[in-house]
Parts: structure tokens; sequence; C-alpha cells
């Protein structure tokens, strides 16, 4: 097949578009054609090996996010979907067994927690094989596009927002960095949840897009202080929550735009993993700093459901060929998006 892999760690121009082996599903696994394959954040940080869950063996296919159809399944494995179905899929791989998988949370999984595309080869390729129980069919009325687009950022959205943050109707959420895929997903979340979202970004230009979305205040964090325009806009209250993925000084910002009481949930640190935090305003305000990672396969099926109803949308900045996988990376690393960068596989064979 022809796929999208890197032998070293580097940047963008390390990605090769290249022939590799097709993949072969074993027991209890199925094998999807991707027709789409959608980029993220994490993508770029295993690319640079700035986080190396591959463990230096190459050559490795990126991609957690995808959609395609169903074209096998390995030995003595069935699922309630038949060949032929236009699916999308879970990413996330745990071991099904420990205590924590056990107990619902497979997110939290203590032995053997991967994902696609991280641990395991991904979805920038023509093929790609996932467990069949990770398998979630696709309605009609997203394309393969829209629903690549997806996965990753409503799912993990669902999780930080509606599980751990629990974010309440007439509460004021802070979404940070309103551009990026996980943000465009939790704006909308949050207003379907009844909350009143400042969304905070770096151009004017993005801060629109914010606003069509959903976002009912906005704040160009490279034209003011973000800190003294959320106490300006929340008449000197703070919000109830902030939503945050970007690491180093960005946590300490929106910790500091909490109200009393309030929770700042963090799903990562595409930025930074180093960041200060200002302990007093954490014990004297009673906040509370929550940690958010990736999602359940319910959470993802419960998102699914609206995206098919129409009631979520993703949005797609761009799609490109998937031998354009680089320029795709370049595009992110210049925070020249808004929303998600997808990769559309032109079919090679049939």
């Amino acid at each position: 097949m022809r796929a999208v892999m890197y032998r070293e760690y580097g940047g963008p121009e390390v990605l090769e578009y290249a022939e590799m082996p097709d993949p072969v599903p074993g027991r209890g696994e199925a094998l999807v054609e991707v027709h789409a394959a959608g980029i993220n954040g994490f993508d770029l940080m295993a690319r640079s090996g700035r986080y190396k869950p591959n463990k230096n063996v190459f050559p490795h296919i990126l991609g957690g996010d995808f959609a395609g159809r169903l074209v096998a399944f390995g030995p003595d494995t069935a699922a309630p979907i038949a060949i032929g179905a236009r699916v999308t899929g879970w990413w996330v791989l745990s071991c099904g067994f420990c205590r924590q998988c056990r107990d619902g949370h497979p997110n939290r999984c203590a032995t053997e927690y991967r994902y696609l595309g991280a641990h395991e080869h991904g979805a920038y390729a023509e093929y790609v094989k996932v467990p069949a129980a990770n398998l979630i069919p696709l309605s009609d009325n997203l394309s393969f596009e829209e629903a690549a687009a997806a996965p990753s950022v409503f799912g993990t959205a669902w999780h930080m927002l509606v599980t751990r943050a629990q974010v309440k109707p007439a509460e004021t959420v802070l979404v940070n960095a309103a551009s990026s895929g996980l943000s465009t997903a939790a704006i909308q979340l949050c207003k379907r949840m009844g909350a009143f979202v400042i969304a905070a970004s770096s151009t004017d230009a993005k801060l629109a897009r914010a606003k069509e979305i959903g976002a009912d205040e906005v704040i160009n964090y490279n034209a003011v202080d973000t800190v003294k325009a959320v106490y300006a806009l929340t008449n000197g209250r703070g919000v109830d929550v902030a939503v945050e993925h970007s690491g180093g000084d960005f946590l300490s910002k929106c910790l500091k735009c909490l109200t009393q009481g309030g929770r700042l949930v963090t799903v990562g640190g595409t930025l930074s993993y180093d960041c200060r935090v200002p302990l007093h305003y954490i014990f004297h305000k009673e906040l509370k700093l929550i940690g958010s990672n990736s999602a359940t396969k319910s959470e993802l099926e419960a998102a699914f459901a609206l995206l098919a109803r129409g009631e979520l949308r993703p949005v797609i900045d761009t799609i490109m060929p998937l031998e354009d996988a680089a320029e795709a990376h370049r595009r992110i690393e210049a925070a020249q998006h808004f929303g998600k960068i997808v990769l559309r596989v032109e079919r090679a064979r049939h």
C-alpha cells in the first residue's frame, strides 16, 4: 500500500510518501480501507521525537483518526458491522483486563495503554488495522473527510467537558487556543451544554471564526492581557471553567482567570509540558486542576450521534492529498489553520 511514514525523528521533511506492507488483521482485528485521515497535534509531537511512543521502531505511520470502508476481519473475528460499511473508530488500544479497564475507564489503562498512530501504525495510509471492537459505523450524513476530522477532538472534548469538568448551564467557560481542532469542538459542545463561552486566540481573523461557531466573546491574547480581559468581560468575577491544552505559560494564565471554586481542565501540552503553577491561587480560591486523557468509546459514540444529527459539526480548515502530509504538518506548525486539516486518500488500486 501507499502510506506516509518516517524513518527518523525530525521536522516535516522526514515524512515520506512510500510503499509499505499491507497490514494483516489478526484475531480480534479488522482491516479498513482508509478514505480520509485527520491530523492531530500529537502527530507532530511524535514525528519530532518530543514524545516517542513507537519506541524508536521505524518506519512508523502516524494517524489516529480515520474514516473509510470495512474490508475484512481477522481470523475468528466478528462484529455487528457488515463488510463494506462506512466506518470510523476509537483510537485507544487498552488491555481490557486491568482494574481501570474493568471499571469502565480504558483511557486510564494501567497495563498497556496505547493508541493508534502513536504506539501502532496509524491511518496515514491506504489501509489501517484496528481492533474490531473499536469500529463505529458512520452516518450517511457525514462525509469521510468530516468523519476523519471528528474522533479525537470531539471524543476528547466530551471527556473533558461532560465527564471530567462537568460543565453546567449558565457557567462561563474560557476556551484557550480557539483555532485548534479540539477547541473548535469544545466551543460547540460548551454552547450545547448551555454555557457562556469566551474564546482566546492569536489573531482577530481566527476569533471571527470562533464567533461563527458559537463563541460569545473573544480575546486576542497577542493584543491584550488575557487575565485582565477575562475579568473585564465577567464583571470582575472570572470564569467557572478553563479549557487548556497548550501548556507552558498558558496554563498559569488560565488558572488566574478562574473564579473562586473554578475548574481548569487540561488534556495536553502541545507547546510545552513545563508549566509554572501559581499555588496560592489554587488554595486561596479553592480551584480544581483536572487532568483529562483521551476518551472512552461510549463518549465518542455519544459525540458521533450528535454529529450525525447536525447538532455538532467538524470544522475543517483544509483537505489535502495524503502525499502532502509534510506540507499539512508545516501549516499546523506555523499556526495557519483554523480547525482540522484532513488528508484525503486517493485509491491507487481497487
